[in-house]
């Protein structure tokens, strides 16, 4: 048991950093410079990024799904289940969903 969970924290963990390479797109727009070193000492300059990250966007839509009674026979609720919509940056902006309206990805 304790096996399995070594390796589901472990597939959980690559999926994280995964996730943190492709929402972050990060673009040095200026280098940087070290000051000169000489008895006039002028200041240096640190180097500028623009950053432009991903977006997530957590919501809920209503499914129906089959869960057992007490006599172990199904029946069909319509349920609230949480989506997930992931843009990267190369994407663009994220589609706006109407009410009851999903989009796949």
């Amino acid at each position: 048991m304790k096996a399995a969970l070594g390796i589901i924290g472990a597939i959980i963990l690559v999926v994280i950093i995964y996730f943190g390479f492709i929402l972050v797109d990060v673009d040095q727009t200026e280098d940087g410079s070290l000051p000169d070193v000489n008895v006039d000492v002028e200041s240096g300059s640190l180097p500028e990024y623009d950053a432009e990250v991903g977006e997530i966007n957590v919501g809920e839509e209503e499914v129906e799904v089959e869960v057992p009674d007490v006599e172990i026979t199904t029946e069909t609720e319509t349920m609230t289940v949480p989506t997930l919509d992931v843009v990267t940056p190369d994407e663009g902006e994220a589609p706006v969903e109407e009410e009851g309206e999903t989009t796949n990805n």
